[in-house]
């Protein structure tokens, strides 16, 4: 029998909310941590509001020899895997390092390192890596990172596919599960919120430029215009479930299904691949449309790809046919970040039986979705994940009780 891969632990930071508990509680309250950002000086440019972490401080979390070696976005990350470690009941040096694996993603992180690295670069000579290099470098540096802190040993990765990353690298590490890997890390933190990012983000000409918090972030609505930047986002402990209830552990749920596509080439006429992306995880998981309880969703907020999703959407489950969610209108899109903050709700839905609320926006009909615009109770068995990334990325996970 195949293996099956359970969350036993999670680790969260975010804007609403630092740890799970606190992020939870926002969710469901509807709490916002979107507002103008203050890492660094936005007034010179068109987009000004940010969904920054609150309340961090590293070396009250992280020993202070790690403090000059890391950046914000990989002390945030280091972090958040200590408290899913942590909420797992798993203490990595009691356990044999090439039974653990650490499976994450990154897409923006790099920027914030690389800004440093120029600016010393500038100031003291040509000794110091190439921005391109410290890019390239960072996008393994929180597996890295994990890895060596908790001496975990198995086989790793770091994936790159900008928002679906963070799938991809639940996906991935669900495969390892399978394979014979007992425990992984895995997940997503990230984010770029330094003047060097924020130019970046901006040239994607999909950033909100609303100066109202309230009306900035707006998936699925007649004003959207666009998404509003965020860090953190979500790490998890996978298991081998028999092992996990060997030793007793807390599951969340399980990891039922996942798959992933990419988009045709522009100019083909050939249709976006993300319907195809989630019928191929509701098939992975065994589950039909109807055992879908909600679906959060992507929710770019740029209408062109709101209509997208949401045809995609239509089209696997009917007009209105599944309760649709987006959380994330209270944190911001956290680029690979984001789709695991997503697990983390759907997780915890599950536990609560009740689906968190899409905050501020009002529903275009047109689109016919069932947009949970409030708190709303009711039993959830089945949630589906779904991510998109620039360029043509698809992912979907499915999440399921383990009861």
């Amino acid at each position: 029998m195949t293996p099956s891969a359970v969350v036993t632990g999670i680790g969260v930071t975010a804007p609403n909310g630092l740890g799970t508990k606190d992020y939870w509680a926002a969710t469901l309250d509807g709490t916002s941590g979107i507002g103008r950002l203050t890492r660094f000086d936005p007034s010179g440019y068109p987009a000004q509001l940010a969904g920054e972490v609150p309340g961090f401080v590293a070396k009250e979390h992280l020993p202070s020899r790690l403090l000059p070696q890391t950046d914000h976005m990989t002390r945030l990350a280091l972090v958040t895997a200590d408290w899913a470690l942590a909420d797992a009941g798993v203490k990595p040096d009691q356990l044999d390092g090439y039974d653990m694996s650490v499976v994450t993603a990154s897409s923006a992180g790099g920027f914030e390192f690389g800004e440093r690295e120029l600016q010393a670069l500038w100031s003291k000579g040509s000794k110091y890596v190439s921005a391109y290099q410290s890019f390239a470098w960072f996008y393994a540096v929180n597996t890295g990172q994990i890895s060596i802190r908790n001496g975990m040993q198995g086989p790793s990765a770091a994936l790159v596919s900008d928002h679906a990353g963070g799938l991809d690298a639940i996906g991935q590490a669900r495969r390892q599960i399978r394979k014979g890997t007992p425990l992984a890390v895995t997940g997503g933190v990230d984010g770029s919120l330094s003047s060097y990012g924020w130019i970046s983000h901006l040239s994607s000409g999909q950033i909100s430029t609303a100066t109202d918090p309230d009306r900035a972030y707006l998936p699925f609505d007649a004003s959207a215009s666009g998404y509003v930047p965020g860090e953190g986002g979500a790490l998890f402990v996978l298991e081998d479930e028999a092992a996990a209830r060997q030793r007793g552990a807390e599951i969340y749920g399980r990891i039922a299904g996942y798959a992933s596509t990419f988009d045709p080439r522009p100019g083909t006429g050939r249709p976006p691949a993300l319907k195809r992306a989630i019928t191929l995880a509701l098939d992975d998981a065994g589950v039909t449309p109807g055992d879908v309880d909600v679906v959060f969703a992507d929710a770019v907020a740029v209408p062109e790809l709101d209509r997208q999703e949401a045809d995609a959407i239509n089209e696997v489950f009917g007009p209105r046919g599944v309760p649709v969610t987006a959380p994330k209108t209270m944190t911001g899109r956290l680029y690979a970040g984001a789709a695991p903050l997503d697990v983390a709700a759907a997780l915890l839905a599950i536990r609560d039986s009740v689906l968190p609320p899409t905050v501020h926006s009002d529903p275009y009909p047109d689109y016919q979705l069932d947009l949970v615009t409030g708190t709303r109770g009711g039993p959830v068995r089945t949630a589906l994940v779904v991510a998109r990334g620039h360029g043509g990325f698809n992912s979907a996970v499915v999440v399921r009780s383990a009861r």
